[in-house]
């Protein structure tokens, strides 16, 4: 009975050990960056998404004040937000948020994505009349791949913390083995691609041999021609 217990405890303390490394392992793509703009400038990204993969953008825009020297977040600065995909520009987003906020889209069909972000104050009426534009520091944080949250989860009192990060695993490897299928759908279409040049480049250079030794047997039955020419000259002069 001991031993079955202490054989319990192992296994459980070695499942746990097991889940965290791959919770360490297998890590959200993340895309942190910022960038400076100007009032009613739109700035695009282009993110290259496989077929049904959550994408969760998190983004914050500070307004520079010159009397304090500083950046600072507007409550009247709204941020446009839209997503596009490139493939039959079909549009996912387009909503105006506030200054700091975040937005979420699932990708519909594999390829690139449009992702443009733009300032537009809400009370735009004062920037024009007083010929300020101040510059805007965008912060922009995108997630590519973010597993889906379990609402049921807080509700049910039974499960315990290792099994919801046990879920959370399972999601994030269901997105990893679409970026997996993406990119092997990938190299098929460059594998075909290729393999369609260097067909081509066997007929042109089969085409280009023929080419060459219809050439040079012209080239030979020329000059045999021009050299038994004189001969016959020669030979009628002798006669003559």
């Amino acid at each position: 009975m001991m031993r079955s217990s202490r054989q319990l405890s192992h296994m459980r303390a070695t499942l746990a050990i097991c889940v965290a490394l791959l919770l360490s392992l297998v890590a959200k793509q993340s895309n942190a960056l910022y960038f400076y703009t100007e009032v009613g400038e739109e700035k695009c990204f282009i993110e290259e998404l496989p077929v049904d993969t959550v994408v969760v953008g998190h983004y914050m825009a500070e307004t520079w004040h010159a009397d304090k020297n500083a950046y600072v977040i507007e409550e009247d600065m709204g941020i446009r937000v839209s997503v596009v995909e490139r493939a039959d520009e079909h549009l996912l987003v387009d909503t105006t948020a506030p200054a700091e906020g975040k937005f979420a889209f699932t990708s519909h069909i594999a390829g690139d994505h449009d992702i443009c972000l733009s300032s537009h104050p809400h009370d735009s009426h004062s920037y024009h009349t007083s010929g300020d534009h101040p510059q805007i520091r965008l912060h922009l944080d995108i997630i590519i791949g973010e597993a889906k949250p379990d609402n049921t989860a807080a509700d049910r009192s039974h499960i315990t913390d290792l099994a919801g990060r046990v879920k959370n695993l399972n999601d994030k490897l269901k997105d990893i083995r679409k970026e997996q299928q993406y990119q092997r759908e990938r190299e098929a279409l460059f594998r075909d691609e290729s393999e369609k040049t260097n067909a081509r480049a066997v007929i042109y250079s089969a085409i280009q041999g023929v080419v060459l030794v219809a050439a040079c047997v012209w080239q030979l039955r020329t000059l045999r021609v021009s050299t038994e020419v004189p001969e016959w000259h020669r030979m009628r002069k002798r006669f003559d």
